[in-house]
Parts: structure tokens; sequence; C-alpha cells
């Protein structure tokens, strides 16, 4: 027992190193300029789309109407949901899908449409998700006139935080979630010293503004977080649901100093 708490005690303080070396360094990076000092490195430039809600020059397409070659099966093997006029739809009970490629800090923009014909009600009408680093849901969920559970509405942070409006459009109607997202930053021994954070425009109204995330949703279970990898795949949840996705892309997003604490 001696040894093993010794070696706790040893990764506290490596932890606590870590994060005073951090936060030290965000201090430097925050100070060592002069106001308007030319010598400040200047931001990379981005060539922005030419229209609201295309693609700016460094995004990735992740579904540009007709290739789903950036996503596979949570099951395995390619994605088999069904493509047509420029949109995907789920294929019920075909299973959740997730990007190749993976993302930690990101900037996500994502086109989405529940059913026109209503069946259901409450979380059975076109309920789907976005799930951040594959472990946090932004809830897509038809919320038109659809009583439902707070957490569980359309953009609420699934679980845990509804959303501060209800910005859904009726059934059958495109929507978009535009989404700022911020990884969470673990230290050595695991424990989680910075949240994830996400901002959220629901067909360009604001409805979550830099908010906690208080760990993994999940459904009826208590938010935690454990330590995983600082990049994730992006995930899109198949629920049983005939709900269409079009136009999804994302940016990868450098730290900021000031935000590592």
């Amino acid at each position: 027992m001696k040894n093993g708490t010794s070696r706790v005690k040893s990764l506290a303080i490596a932890a606590a190193l870590m994060l005073a070396v951090t936060a030290a360094y965000a201090a430097m990076e925050l100070t060592k300029y002069d106001v308007h000092d030319m010598d400040r490195p200047t931001p990379d430039s981005v060539k922005p789309a030419d229209r609201p809600g295309d693609p700016p020059s460094d995004a990735v397409i992740l579904f540009d109407g007709k290739d789903t070659s950036p996503w596979v099966a949570d099951k395995g093997g390619p994605c088999t949901w069904k493509i047509e006029d420029g949109y995907m739809e789920v294929t019920p009970k075909s299973g959740s899908i997730h990007t190749v490629r993976e993302f930690g800090n990101c900037q996500l923009h994502i086109e989405w449409r529940t059913p026109d014909e209503v069946k259901g009600s409450s979380q059975g009408r076109g309920n789907g998700g976005v799930f951040f680093m594959g472990r946090y849901e932004l809830q897509i969920l038809d919320s038109w006139e659809n009583p439902t559970y707070a957490d569980g509405q359309a953009a609420a942070i699934y679980g845990q935080t509804p959303p501060m409006f209800n910005a859904a459009r009726k059934p059958g109607e495109w929507q978009t979630y535009d989404v700022a997202f911020l990884r969470p930053i673990f230290d050595e021994a695991g424990n989680c010293v910075r949240p994830a954070r996400i901002t959220v425009f629901h067909n360009g109204v604001c409805v979550q503004n830099n908010v906690e995330i208080q760990g993994a949703t999940a459904h009826k279970q208590k938010a935690q977080y454990r330590r995983h990898p600082d990049k994730g795949a992006l995930g899109l949840q198949d629920h049983n649901n005939p709900t269409r996705f079009g136009n999804i892309w994302i940016r990868d997003l450098p730290e900021q100093p000031y935000l590592i604490k």
C-alpha cells in the first residue's frame, strides 16, 4: 500500500507541475507582447465562403450530398445509410456512423431534417444526435410543438443542459447547427482539469453559449468524465428514425493560450 500511495502522490505532484507550467505558458503568451505590438504573430488567413453555410477554405468536407467515404459504421464496414437527392438518410436499425478522421477542438456546420410525416411523440419524433469525440451528444429531435423533457429536446446537451430557446422549424424543413466545441483536458492522473465547452447556433439562434459539458452524455445516467485521447470521431446516431443529413463540414480549431488553465 505504501508504494501505491507514493505513486498516487507522485502522479498528483506531476499533474500539479504540468498545470503550473501550462498556466505559466498561457500567462507568458498573454503578457510578452505590448499593446498593438507589431512583432506579435498574426493569424493565418482563411477564405470565407461566398454564401452562409458553405464551407470556408480550410474546412474538411464530411458530406457533400454524394460521398459517404468520410464515414464508417459503428459496427464496422462502410456507411450504409440511404443517399438520395443530395442528402443521406438514416436507414433505421442499420446502426450509427462515425467519421474516419478524428477531431478535438472544432467548428462544425451540419444540416438536418426530420421526417415530413409526424409519427410518434416526445423522443419518438425525428430523434438523432451528433456526438463530439464519440461521447458528448448534441441532441437532434423534431421539437416543433412536441412536448418532451427539456434536456432531451433539439439542441440540448443530452441529459444535461436544455437550449436557451426552442428554435425548431416545422417537420420536413431543413435545419442547421453551427457549433464551436472545446475539448476537455485531463491531467496525468486522469482527472478532468478543463471540462469540454460548447456554443451552438440552431437555425441562426444562439441556444447554447459557451456551456460547460458535465461529462459523457448517456440516457438516465449522471454524466462523468473518464480520461480519453485528445481527439475522437464525430458520430451521427441511428435512433430508428429516418432523419436526413446534408452539407456537413468541420474545421480544426487551435488552442488559445488563455483557455489553457
